[in-house]
């Protein structure tokens, strides 16, 4: 079966944006860059809130850049390739390689796992992972932990009203001091 997880770069104190919303200090290093673009080639589907939809807008149209290195031109083209579902009560329509759900998160992520393969099912985006995780259905945490406190915002982390159990799975330490944790849910 297909696997979910949501992968997000995170402050030390638990934040995926500042309080102010600004998000600049998770600004990849050309290392932490090609891991991250390791691990969306392994992704099949993405999920995506609204907002994470709309900053990743950019990436569509990156291939006619210019002044993109090949690696963030690699990133592009993996990007622009992958199908994304939005979930939004807002738009109305979506660009590149997108849907807007037409069904709850629950149904969307069980119609995917029925799909053949071993492709990843990604979520992006606090809130609809934060969804996901009321739901039980995210299968793996991963997280890009940055040497940065940022006082608030908004939390990689859902508050829960449940305990759940994670099995540590994979780690690694960037150059940049970014520290990589890749937890499973124990079931």
């Amino acid at each position: 079966m297909r696997s979910v997880t949501y992968s997000m770069s995170v402050s030390l104190d638990g934040y995926i944006v500042g309080p102010d919303g600004e998000f600049g200090w998770s600004a990849p290093d050309e290392e932490v860059f090609r891991f991250v673009t390791g691990e969306i080639r392994k992704v099949g589907d993405h999920l995506l809130g609204r907002r994470l939809y709309e900053t990743m807008l950019a990436w569509e149209t990156a291939d006619q850049d210019p002044s993109l290195d090949d690696l963030m031109l690699e990133w592009a083209a993996i990007w622009k390739r992958l199908p994304k579902t939005v979930f939004s009560t807002t738009l109305s329509a979506v660009q590149g390689n997108a849907r807007l759900a037409s069904g709850g998160l629950a149904e969307e992520i069980e119609r995917l796992r029925a799909e053949p393969g071993e492709s990843e099912i990604a979520i992006g985006g606090a809130t609809l992972a934060a969804e996901a995780a009321a739901l039980g259905l995210i299968d793996e945490y991963r997280a890009r932990v940055y040497p940065v406190l940022v006082g608030g915002g908004i939390p990689f982390f859902p508050r829960r009203e449940r305990q759940v159990d994670l099995e540590l799975v994979e780690t690694r330490t960037f150059s940049s001091q970014v520290v990589y944790l890749r937890y499973r849910v124990a079931r």
